[in-house]
């Protein structure tokens, strides 16, 4: 990995994380949210991708600097525009529905089967996946016990990933990258070729593996340590600094061009 200052290229899309990538110990910093202010000024088009829930989703899609948002992982897109939200979903409702009775079983056996562990918070607000907390607001779990809730997903079938405080497990064949491509082709054009042209990635932790493989412009805060031997992918370029200060450094890079 590069130091970020090494970047030298031009972008019109950044896509990010938010948790621990635009925030710290959970909160949006002045400079990392005055960073995506100048990023939307210079006309840079900035889209979180994040596991945080459709709840979120609409609140960060309308009132953030942003172009859009992936969220749940990739179950979905919001993008604000002309006055309306538009709301893109992998899965009709039916679907969501039939996968949603899936998940409240795999809730029960994760919960009976990984002590410490709890349902995260904002789950109420959640349309397509499951977020199991393993640090946020309880005692931080040994990476055995974040395992087991691992292949307590995969044992039924599920897809699952792990962020820097949650597991997310869902039921699809979508992650964060196949919904940014699809979100970049409906709303902006630019096919999937063109999108390791113009676009960047910021992240950091293992649930971005596959924006740090498939974007050549990939970025991670310095705290991608604390994941560094659970990522074969790993990011073009690293910052200096944790959180939403490593991601000040990475929209300076960009804003150079």
């Amino acid at each position: 990995m590069q130091d970020v200052s090494n970047f030298n290229h031009r972008l019109q899309f950044l896509l990010t994380d938010i948790d621990d990538t635009l925030t710290d110990e959970g909160h949006l910093g002045p400079e990392a949210y005055e960073a995506l202010w100048k990023l939307h000024d210079s006309g840079i088009h900035v889209i979180p991708v994040t596991g945080r829930p459709a709840g979120w989703c609409e609140m960060i899609a309308r009132v953030w600097p942003v172009s859009g948002i992936v969220g749940e992982n990739g179950g979905f897109y919001f993008r604000y525009h002309g006055k309306k939200m538009h709301r893109h979903f992998f899965f009709d409702e039916q679907t969501q529905k039939e996968n949603r009775l899936k998940l409240q079983q795999l809730e029960k056996e994760i919960l009976q089967k990984v002590p410490g562990c709890d349902l995260a918070s904002d789950q109420f607000c959640r349309l397509m996946d499951l977020a199991i907390d393993f640090c946020e607001d309880v005692p931080a779990l040994p990476q055995s016990e974040v395992q087991k809730i691992v292949d307590i997903f995969h044992s039924h079938g599920a897809q699952a990933k792990v962020s820097s405080i949650h597991v997310n497990g869902w039921f699809g064949s979508y992650d964060k990258l196949t919904m940014s491509l699809r979100f970049l082709e409906k709303e902006f054009g630019v096919n999937a070729e063109d999108a390791k042209k113009v676009c960047g990635f910021s992240g950091d932790s293992p649930n971005d593996e596959p924006m740090f493989t498939y974007f050549p412009h990939s970025f991670a805060v310095a705290n991608i340590q604390n994941f560094i031997d659970q990522i074969k992918n790993k990011p073009t370029y690293v910052t200096k600094a944790r959180g939403g200060l490593g991601f000040t450094e990475i929209a300076a890079a960009i804003l150079k061009k």
